[in-house]
């Protein structure tokens, strides 16, 4: 129980404007007659941070037993850290100092105590280590450590960019002609600290979207797609760096073969790709730490270009194409971009390949591959990135052997290092679509 006197109060205090709703029950007795009266005291919202009196004194000569309180962060989106307190105007002494999450309770019960509740009404540890605060990135920023709450443990995840998905040819003569190559995905890099080692704020750097490859000009070769920027959190040593995927190469206007981006590994950025597939980011194969190797761009029609934590090898075209060119998959970094549509020297339409997923290690699962045909369609973006996985693939856009029609674009790469779809194969005088554009970096820092 909690005794006030005539001379006590119970106050609230608020770290942040917000909306909390505070009710006590109490009773009065009456020192001199022992007759007990019930009370209770209601407050309208507290919507700034501020000093509140919550439950006045009594009367002279009365005691007030305070039997319950229930404070209540009734925002949906503000984290307010509350001090309930006891002050007779001299002294003052801290009841509790309970950080509550959007939609979080806490009450006192006389017997029980303070007990924390979840916006379900399920109880939570109160002790500092079961809060929680989450600051997710999409764009450049800073990470600051919380000051609501002693934290133990930062845990970090990153990922480079996807790099761009390569522009298709244009070509109407009976000649093989290509549609343009997958970016490759970035990288993924995980760890955690221990929150005393790290400064009170950071720089979150994210990494930029590779670009899509340009169209030439009408029965031309199409433009390789660009290299995605690297992801950081902090600088130096240290700290973390999640490399970008590969560009995809543009369609060749000849039988020569088109290479999907390299994956982005832990110690560089993909390769673009060429006339192979772009090399995978450092390290290589059957060095210390392969496991974020990223995968080189590959020019088969089912690629094996799967990674674990490195990007996964975007999709390439065979110097004689065959269908459903599939971006690689990576279990925990992004997926490669897949091929745009050819055509053959028959003129007859050779499909593209669908991107590859994050969390899978079989090829395509990403962005769908675009149609082919009189009205070709672009290909479908990859998913974002979540906590379990990296961005997606886009799909590769879509070909045709229409007279003078223009080839659909690639699909763009998910946020979280997907890498770009390739574009189509255009019919001179129309042109080779786009290539889609790698996912940007992405962050998510968790502090408890």
């Amino acid at each position: 129980m909690i005794n006030l006197a005539s001379t006590d109060k119970i106050q609230i205090i608020t770290s942040a404007a917000g909306d909390i709703e505070c009710y006590a029950s109490y009773v009065d007795i009456v020192t001199a007659t022992g007759v007990i009266t019930p009370g209770r005291a209601v407050l309208a919202s507290i919507v700034t941070a501020a000093t509140t009196d919550f439950v006045t004194a009594p009367a002279a000569g009365t005691i007030r037993n305070v039997k319950f309180i229930s404070i209540h962060n009734n925002s949906g989106s503000v984290t307010n850290l509350v001090t309930v307190r006891l002050t007779d105007g001299a002294n003052i002494s801290d009841l509790i100092n309970a950080t509550l999450l959007p939609n979080e309770t806490t009450n006192f019960t006389e017997g029980a105590g303070w007990e924390r509740m979840n916006s379900s009404g399920v109880p939570v540890l109160s002790s500092s280590s079961s809060t929680v605060d989450v600051q997710t990135f999409s764009a450049t920023g800073t990470w600051t450590k919380p000051t609501t709450f002693t934290p133990q443990a930062v845990q970090v995840r990153i990922w480079g960019a996807g790099g761009g998905g390569g522009a298709g040819a244009s070509l109407a003569t009976a000649t093989v002609a290509k549609g343009g190559g997958g970016g490759g995905g970035g990288m993924s890099k995980w760890i955690t600290y221990r929150a005393a080692d790290l400064p009170a704020s950071l720089t979150v750097t994210i990494g930029a979207v590779g670009a899509a490859g340009t169209p030439g000009a009408a029965g031309a070769a199409g433009g390789n797609g660009g290299v995605g920027g690297n992801t950081t959190f902090g600088t130096g040593p240290a700290f973390l760096t999640a490399f970008g995927g590969g560009g995809g190469a543009g369609g060749a206007i000849t039988a020569a073969a088109t290479g999907g981006g390299g994956g982005g590994g832990a110690g560089g950025a993909g390769g673009t790709g060429s006339t192979s597939g772009g090399a995978g980011g450092l390290p290589t194969v059957g060095t210390l730490g392969a496991g974020g190797q990223g995968v080189t761009g590959t020019i088969l029609a089912a690629t094996t270009a799967n990674a674990e934590w490195g990007g996964a090898g975007g999709a390439g075209i065979a110097a004689t194409p065959a269908a459903s060119s599939l971006g690689g998959s990576s279990l925990y970094g992004g997926g490669g971009g897949g091929a745009g549509g050819s055509h053959s020297a028959a003129l007859a339409t050779i499909a593209g390949g669908a991107g590859g997923a994050s969390n899978s290690y079989v090829a395509g699962g990403g962005g769908a591959v675009g149609t082919d045909g009189v009205t070709p369609t672009a290909g479908s973006a990859g998913a974002a990135a979540t906590s379990l996985a990296g961005g997606s693939g886009g799909g590769g856009g879509g070909t045709t052997v229409t007279a003078s029609t223009s080839a659909a674009a690639g699909g763009a790469g998910g946020q979280g290092g997907g890498g770009g779809g390739g574009g189509g194969c255009g019919m001179n005088p129309g042109l080779g679509g786009a290539g889609g554009t790698g996912g940007a970096g992405y962050a998510i820092v968790i502090t408890w």
